[in-house]
């Protein structure tokens, strides 16, 4: 029988365990309790940070206004279905709602079945454990048959997790088939697109060459453009971006100078001043050369390099070709297929191939490596990862051990305090603290060694991001970290009898659930509410704009709404799914935290996403989710494997042994065999579904359009056209209905228990009739399409007539059913042909003439309309080849400066002059801005100065002549 009296001694190493789990609780509660209530009264006061999405995106993108009522929030966000969702934020937010909900029911299950069998066992395991280790499977003698407890309803917690994989991948699936399918997606000319990268010279130097090697493809290929090396054109474009920027401070400064000086001289009746104007020299070198006008100078200079501009790129044959392309294909399958298959016969020759490429994603600057410097650049930044993973496993360990009461309790000075409840918050907080500090460094470093590695999209960055930064959050914050004090106190007592090394697990590593509890209290409670205050961006907002925030223009970029960080927080989840999973048997009270933190994440991120993220930059459709399983596959593994050494620890420790601890760890064994045949499964049914379009998917599809507007059976095992798609208005919002029943409550409950419910009660078939509010702020389609005129990142997307959006294929019969672009009629407030969004050019419009006019307020468009007509399947060649060439390229030859116009006209001729010394390159707008009476400039977030078009002088001086 083994000796109980090692744990009675070896807790006295813990007796600060319930202090420090109790101290962490009260802390984490009562400072989520106060950010709780600070957001709830903050919510409707401060819209620019807590509901910039009711406002600030695409009208068919916004969420309806919510009451001001401190609790009104949570009814509102949870009531929003699952097709709503997916049309206002995407696919990949929606499947990340499905996947943090998953988890919180997973562990829901988890709580009630462990907190029933498990926790009572240990409770009464009479091993003589003390502290919070009576709640553990510590307090289990090793020959008792209560461990058969733990081996079975793990393995009912096993099976549990991969039914609810196996469920959520069928549902990715069938959501991923139709979100590539849906005419808003199938329609954009990237769908239809990918980027070779390592093109051997013979086909980069060939146009014809190279749309023949791809020509064989279904549709063949509709165009073909090389990219080239514009590194001389990018440096003249960035400097005239610079030196434009400067000017509209300049000119934004002067006029709010002269706003008060009027102010001031007309309140004291005296004669107005003109304020000095700034001055400058040439010559970047400190006190060198003469001082000149500073508005002058920087007019002028804009106008020489608008001038280089337009010389420069206006012949882009002059510039090198480089060896990457993006091929446009007639039909998406084509692109699809092309991707899947091997183009060359060379080693590493065209071996690089991006799907569903869009110009603003690009990273221009890896284009051109060769496949050589590629692999070399990858084994430099997997060997840096090795050496940051070392350094920060030293890093963590060492803060960790800094704060450990262990440690502190050496000091002299705080010998004494060792005891006082100081130290159990101290260590129940601080360590968890620095972790957190500590980690938040590390993304930054390897976000930066894959863009040197060569990746050439800025998406694949994010998404290889994923897995590095789980790697990382495993090692430190898991295996180093949490496991710090019982490694060590293995190690240290194992050095002097290295027999017991293997009985001392079971007594050991139950006492590392305190730490683990701490830092999920920390993330659940404390975590949860700072991501719903957003007390960082709220700064920004409002108190950083009145520092920095000068310009109309950054006044309005600081109405964006913020982004969400996929890269990082993804991660972060899973590892809180392997912290309680890897503990859901040998600690039960860590599920309970594990459900509380995924319920709140849940309902914190469905409004986050609904009222304040920006999902704009981040449109996979979804890629993020296989990875999520990927990672929550790794945390069953690790339990699995505890599970087993935990049963050979128990073994260990027995005087004799017998057939019953021996079955004891067949079973564990058996549990992580049939895992491993289950994950293989799913590689090989799911995975090559999830990232390309099937041809049966698009065959069927094509036949029948209608199922790529219609709202899947995601729960359906037969063909994609298996539902009869109802003609009947009243049958078809039923079956609509039904379909979002099944996608919300599908992966809960069985099909038929739905079905049946349904038959009982037929009025949950009668669509919810939406609130005035929801009618006035989200101007969705009338038929069943979800994602119609749901966007992509980049804004490529047009909402077209119901019996066009049918079509999903461009090859030259689909074409005939879209009428030429050039030949509709173009409406004056929509984009001109040339125009594509992009936040990182100043100017993306070429046009020949050298002036400009402003529209008018009726005629413009708001700057967050989603609508963009240029890149759809009947664009022209030379708008498809502009958009997709280097930024460079496509930067205008003009600039328009967005500057106030002060209440008095005072500096009418002086934007005058500068339109003048920049001949004609320069126009300087003052639409949409203004100086209120405190002198603080103000600017009209929708309107979008750059949405200007190119016409001849005489009709700009009219325009000028009005607006004056």
């Amino acid at each position: 029988m083994a000796d109980s009296s090692s744990v009675s001694d070896d807790s006295n190493t813990d007796d600060n365990s319930v202090s420090t789990f109790t101290s962490s609780l009260v802390f984490n509660i009562v400072v989520a309790a106060v950010i709780f209530i600070a957001f709830c009264v903050l919510r409707s006061r401060f819209k620019r940070v807590y509901a910039p999405r009711t406002y600030a995106v695409g009208k068919e993108k916004r969420s309806p206004s919510i009451g001001a009522q401190m609790l009104a929030w949570i009814p509102a966000v949870l009531k929003v279905d699952e097709d709503k969702i997916i049309k206002r934020v995407g696919l990949d937010t929606y499947m990340f709602l499905r996947y943090m909900r998953s988890m919180f029911v997973i562990f829901v299950v988890l709580s009630f079945l462990s907190l029933v069998t498990i926790l009572p066992v240990n409770i009464t395991g009479g091993a003589g454990a003390t502290e919070l280790n009576v709640l553990t499977i510590a307090n289990v003698p090793s020959e008792s048959t209560k461990l058969w407890v733990h081996i079975v309803f793990f393995m009912l917690f096993v099976a549990w997790v991969l039914r609810n994989i196996f469920v959520e991948l069928q549902v990715y699936t069938r959501l991923r088939i139709w979100w590539l399918t849906n005419p808003s997606h199938a329609q954009k000319i990237g769908s239809s697109t990918i980027m070779v990268s390592s093109l051997p010279q013979a086909l980069a130097d060939s146009d014809k060459k190279l749309e023949s090697t791809f020509d064989m493809f279904p549709g063949g290929v509709r165009q073909v453009i090389v990219n080239r090396n514009c590194s001389d054109l990018e440096e003249i474009v960035d400097e005239r971006d610079k030196l434009a920027a400067k000017l509209e401070k300049l000119l934004t400064s002067y006029a709010a100078t002269s706003e008060k000086l009027h102010k001031k001289a007309a309140k004291k009746n005296s004669t107005y001043k003109e304020p000095k104007r700034p001055m400058m020299r040439e010559s970047k070198v400190p006190f060198k050369g003469p001082k000149l006008d500073a508005f002058e100078f920087l007019a002028s200079k804009i106008g020489e390099l608008n001038r280089r501009i337009s010389e420069l790129g206006g012949d882009p044959t002059q510039f090198k070709r480089q060896s990457s392309a993006f091929v446009f294909f007639n039909k998406q399958v084509a692109a699809h297929m092309a991707a899947q298959t091997v183009l060359d016969y060379k080693p590493f020759s065209m071996n690089l191939v991006s799907l569903d490429v869009s110009p603003d994603d690009i990273i221009w600057s890896n284009l051109n490596l060769n496949p050589y410097d590629r692999r070399i650049r990858s084994y430099i930044s997997m060997a840096a990862t090795v050496g940051l993973v070392i350094v920060w496993s030293i890093m963590t360990a060492a803060l960790t051990a800094l704060v450990s009461v262990k440690n502190l309790s050496k000091i002299p000075a705080l010998k004494n305090m060792s005891d006082s409840k100081f130290f159990g918050i101290f260590t129940g907080i601080v360590p968890a603290i620095v972790l957190a500090v500590v980690m938040a460094l590390l993304p930054i470093v390897l976000r930066l060694l894959l863009r040197l590695e060569g990746t050439p999209r800025v998406s694949e960055v994010n998404l290889r991001l994923l897995n590095r930064y789980f790697f990382f959050q495993v090692w430190n914050v898991y295996l180093i970290t949490i496991f710090t004090s019982s490694i060590f106190s293995i190690a240290t007592d194992g050095l002097l009898n290295p027999e017991s090394i293997i009985s001392m697990i079971p007594e050991k590593v139950p006492g590392s659930a305190t730490p683990i509890l701490t830092y999920i209290l920390l993330l659940a409670f404390t975590g949860a509410a700072k991501e719903l205050l957003q007390i960082v961006r709220l700064a920004l907002r409002y108190i950083l704009p009145l520092l920095f925030a000068k310009t109309p223009r950054k006044i309005s970029a600081a109405e964006t709404p913020a982004e969400f960080d996929w890269a990082t927080s993804i991660p972060t989840h899973s590892l809180i799914f392997l912290m309680g999973f890897s503990y859901s048997f040998i600690a039960p009270i860590v599920n309970c935290f594990a459900a509380v933190y995924f319920g709140l994440f849940y309902l914190v991120y469905r409004y986050q996403f609904l009222y304040v993220y920006n999902d704009a930059n981040w449109v996979t459709g979804g890629l993020s989710f296989p990875k999520s399983i990927k990672q929550t596959m790794v945390g069953v593994y690790i339990s699995e494997v505890y599970m087993l050494l935990m049963m050979v620890a128990k073994l260990a420790k027995l005087d004799h042994i017998n057939a019953n601890a021996i079955l004891r760890i067949i079973f564990p064994a058996i549990i992580l065999l049939l895992t491993i045949f289950a994950h293989i499964y799913i590689n090989d049914a799911y995975m090559p579904i999830i990232n390309y379009l099937p041809i049966r998917g698009a065959v069927e599809i094509e036949e029948n359009p209608r199922i790529a507007t219609t709202f899947p059976d995601v729960t359906g095992n037969g063909d994609l056209g298996a539902d009869e798609l109802e003609t009947d208005s009243i049958k078809a919002a039923e079956n609509k209905m039904r379909r979002m029943l099944y996608a919300t409550y599908g992966s809960l409950v069985p099909k038929q228990l739905i079905d049946y419910v349904l038959t009982k009660v037929p009025r949950l078939l009668s669509p919810r009739s939406p609130t005035p509010d929801e009618e006035q702020s989200v101007n969705g389609p009338a038929h069943d399409s979800a994602l119609v005129s749901m966007p992509t990142a980049h804004h490529y997307t047009e909402v077209r007539p119901s019996n066009d959006t049918n079509i999903i294929s461009i090859d030259p019969h689909a074409q005939s059913l879209y009428p030429p672009m050039i030949n509709e009629p173009q409406d004056m407030g929509a984009p001109s042909m040339q125009s594509i969004s992009s936040t990182t050019e100043l100017r993306n419009r070429r046009t020949n003439p050298t002036a400009l006019s402003v529209r008018s307020t009726e005629q413009r468009q708001s700057r967050y309309s989603m609508i963009d007509t240029n890149l759809l399947a009947s664009v022209g060649e030379n708008a498809l080849a502009e958009a997709f060439s280097n930024p460079a390229l496509r930067a205008s030859p003009n600039v328009c400066i967005w500057a106030p116009l002060d209440n008095f006209g005072l500096c009418n001729e002086l934007h005058k002059d500068v339109e003048k010394w920049a001949q004609g390159s320069i126009r300087v707008v003052t639409e949409g801005t203004s100086i209120d009476e405190k002198g603080h400039v103000r600017a009209d977030v929708e309107f979008d100065p750059d949405d200007t078009d190119f016409v001849k002088p005489a009709i700009r001086a009219d325009s000028l002549h009005k607006s004056g």
